[in-house]
């Protein structure tokens, strides 16, 4: 095969897996047996490697499990402030009962803020890891929206 064709066709591939294989990629190409068929083997197996990459190589520096991803603080920080404000109601609510005052109080207070808070940092971890690391990703929003909705259940029935 023709040395500029087989560079490009090894161009295809994502970066990480050029700089592994690349050079060797692109000498197999030029010794081996060209035409058609291998040129459309090199345009599947390049496409079907950017879109789902080879389970086992490091070529990607993205985390590819939800364990992983959970614990970038990008996901773990809202996760704890979500758990810290449903922790507050629930202590709150185990120490001075259910009761219905007309002033809000601390506790109260420190929930909104921690809600408040929580959206931002939740919206920056979708924005920062859907695109790298799509189903690890919507796994930890879903957590994320499970805690979110646990919160709002025990203002809703505690107060």
């Amino acid at each position: 095969m023709n040395p500029r064709l087989a560079h490009l066709l090894a161009r295809l591939y994502p970066r990480g897996w050029r700089d592994r294989y690349g050079a060797e990629f692109e000498e197999h190409l030029q010794t081996g047996p060209g035409g058609l068929r291998a040129v459309a083997d090199v345009l599947w197996a390049a496409l079907h490697e950017r879109l789902i990459p080879t389970p086992g190589l490091a070529v990607t520096p993205y985390p590819s499990s939800v364990i992983a991803l959970a614990k970038k603080p990008s996901a773990l920080v809202p996760l704890a402030m979500s758990l810290t404000a449903l922790g507050a109601v629930l202590v709150h609510a185990a120490i001075y009962g259910i009761v219905h005052e007309a002033d809000e109080g601390a506790t109260a207070h420190i929930w909104q803020l921690l809600i408040a808070g929580h959206v931002p940092v939740a919206m920056f971890f979708a924005i920062k890891w859907l695109p790298r690391a799509t189903k690890p990703t919507l796994v930890v929003l879903a957590l994320l929206a499970g805690a979110m909705l646990a919160n709002f259940a025990a203002v809703f029935f505690l107060t």
